[in-house]
């Protein structure tokens, strides 16, 4: 085939470049680093992972805790804290929230539950 090509010489095609790796030389390469954490969108629809793969993840996500960020927890504290933290003045509905939360940590000391 190559020598009725009118596109380059013999060399072109006869390069040592689309030859196949011996298999002595396979387990001496160094491998891509395989395996790495979130490889794999478990929404991504293009991902070609089997059924019994996803609902295997699904199950171990079922026992994980949902990381939660550093605001998240502040304004689980104070729902004050986020908009102070960001320099602004936290919103009505935010304020609202603080007395309630206030109000209802007072009646727990009441009562001797906190």
């Amino acid at each position: 085939m190559s020598g009725t090509s009118s596109v380059g010489g013999r060399g072109v095609y006869e390069a040592g470049d689309q030859r196949n790796v011996k298999d002595s030389e396979k387990s001496q390469a160094e491998r891509y680093k395989e395996g790495q954490p979130n490889s794999h969108k478990a929404d991504d629809s293009k991902d070609e992972r089997s059924i019994a793969n996803k609902l295997a993840r699904e199950e171990k996500r079922q026992n994980e805790s949902e990381p939660i960020s550093k605001e998240a927890r502040e304004s689980q504290a104070d729902p004050t804290l986020p908009a102070k933290n960001h320099g602004n003045e936290p919103s009505k509905g935010a304020k609202i929230d603080a007395e309630i939360q206030q109000e209802e940590e007072e009646m727990l000391r009441k009562k001797g539950i906190k």
